[in-house]
Order: structure tokens, then sequence, then C-alpha cells
């Protein structure tokens, strides 16, 4: 019986160690404060395993999600924007925290902005 509990014990504390992956799929909205004026987002996320794919639709593109992942209440991924003829790489890296993520987003090498999206109800 001690041995049942010890085996028990362990299996448990195993599943304590490995940390929930977060939900994150659906849609969420942000207003981004950017060197061009706000942006308007809306991110449709979607999430298999660890893997994140989605789009991100502003006013000015709608982009499909690249290099997505989730990694218990982490988040990241790439927006690969064509901007007025002009490429841009943003990167990604978020914490959730039940309905909201809270972002930071490198624009290449021009800007770091944060920012919080909210899941749409």
């Amino acid at each position: 019986m001690t041995g049942c509990r010890l085996l028990r014990g362990a299996a448990l504390a195993l599943v304590l160690l490995v940390p929930a992956l977060a939900d994150v799929t659906g849609k969420w909205t942000a207003a981004i404060d950017t060197q061009i004026g706000v942006q308007n987002y809306t991110y449709d996320l979607k999430v298999d395993g660890d893997k994140l794919t989605g789009r991100a639709k502003s006013q000015y593109s709608d982009t499909v999600i690249a290099e997505g992942s989730v990694k218990g209440d982490a988040v990241s991924f790439v927006e690969n924007m064509d901007f007025q003829g002009q490429s841009l790489h943003i990167e990604y890296s978020g914490k959730v925290s039940g309905d909201q993520i809270k972002f930071t987003r490198k624009v290449g090498d021009m800007a770091t902005e944060e920012f919080v999206a909210t899941r749409a109800k």
C-alpha cells in the first residue's frame, strides 16, 4: 500500500510540474499606440498542442501568423507585414492572464511596443 501511495504522489508531482497551456484559441482585440498612430488589431488565434496559428488584422493589413507557440502562459508569434510596399517583421511575445494577454512586440529595428489584448466576448 505504501508503494502505491508513493507512486501516486510521484505521478501527481509530475502533473503539477508540467505547466498547463494557456487557452488562447479565439478572437482577441487590441488598440496599439504606435509611431504612426493607434492601430486597432483583431487576432484570430488557434492552438493545436503547443503550436499557435491564426491571423493578425488591422486597418493596415491582414496577415497570417507565423512561428507561433504556446508554452504554459507564454505565447509568441511573428507577423510578416507588408506596409506601404515595405516588408516588416514584427515579433510578439506575451503572457496570458485570464482574458488578457500582455504583449511586447518588436517592429523590425524601429520600435518596441507594449500593449494588452483582450478576449472578444
